[in-house]
């Protein structure tokens, strides 16, 4: 176990809402069945067994449909953020779609769980630099932190030049960009597609580095799906298959391998700062 507390945070959707099943079958994959549910269970047992606690980025929809999952992220001592409503990109929805979306979002979530909620993180990361109004609207709507940049260069989605690490935002709130670590000159990816991908040793390497020579936790993300090689498998591109399925059966092995290594925690956990409005701060100072 090293000294160092790492960041665990989930987002918790159903496996169909990954961009290459709504590529391949369009609106048909709202007829695949749920397993969310057992899904995100399996993982809260893995993290439980290991005592690791973890932010879970939830979508709405699942809040409304499963309350009592969402009852029991909270009891067992994680936080809960929201993923928005219903998986839908931010940069395809426009503002005022996406302030709807989040606002719906945030409103289940704290029906289900009886608690305030601060943390957004959008689907797919698709907060990008041509959609910066939506941290605007995020503030605007009562959220304390985002974590929707990923500070890499990607087909679809990323921030190449932002900050690895918390910062404040001038729209109003803070950021939690998603882990990188940096090889060369270049931020590499660690979590998602690319935590199932690389070696174990390479991922834990990764987190070590970043621990040693940053100074700072790393914040590895995970999908509850990424745990379930027993997922169905309907037709799609040999690639778009490749991006979805590749290292589901090594990710429970993997991620028990990371938790035995390393502590870690949830967001508002690590940086207790980012929870707290920044606009309600200033309005404390100025009163």
């Amino acid at each position: 176990m090293t000294d160092r507390t790492n960041v665990l945070t989930v987002d918790v959707e159903e496996y169909w809402n990954s961009v290459e099943f709504a590529e391949a079958l369009g609106d048909a994959v709202r007829r695949l069945p749920s397993r969310v549910v057992p899904e995100t269970r399996y993982l809260l047992d893995l993290l439980d067994a290991h005592g690791a606690r973890a932010t879970f980025f939830t979508l709405g929809v699942v809040a409304e449909r499963h309350p009592r999952l969402v009852r029991e992220i909270v009891t067992r001592g994680h936080e809960l953020a929201s993923h928005g409503w219903d998986h839908s990109l931010a940069y395809e929805q426009g503002p005022d779609r996406f302030r709807t979306d989040v606002r719906r979002a945030r409103h289940a979530l704290e029906q289900a769980s009886g608690q305030g909620v601060v943390g957004y993180r959008a689907p797919n990361y698709s907060i990008r630099p041509d959609t910066r109004w939506a941290f605007e609207i995020l503030a605007d709507e009562g959220h304390a932190y985002d974590s929707s940049v990923n500070p890499i260069a990607h087909d679809r989605y990323g921030f190449p030049d932002a900050p690895r690490f918390p910062h404040p935002l001038p729209e109003g709130l803070m950021e939690v960009p998603v882990g990188t670590a940096r090889f060369a000159g270049v931020n590499l990816p660690v979590g998602g597609g690319f935590f199932r991908l690389f070696p174990g040793a390479l991922i834990r390497a990764a987190l070590a580095r970043v621990n040693r020579r940053d100074a700072a936790p790393l914040v590895l993300f995970v999908h509850p799906w990424e745990f379930d090689p027993d997922q169905p498998r309907p037709p799609m591109s040999a690639r778009a298959r490749f991006r979805h399925y590749v290292g589901l059966a090594a990710a429970t092995e993997k991620l028990a391998m990371l938790l035995q290594s390393f502590s870690f925690t949830s967001i508002a956990r690590a940086w207790p700062e980012v929870a707290t409005p920044r606009r309600l701060t200033a309005a404390a100072s100025l009163g």
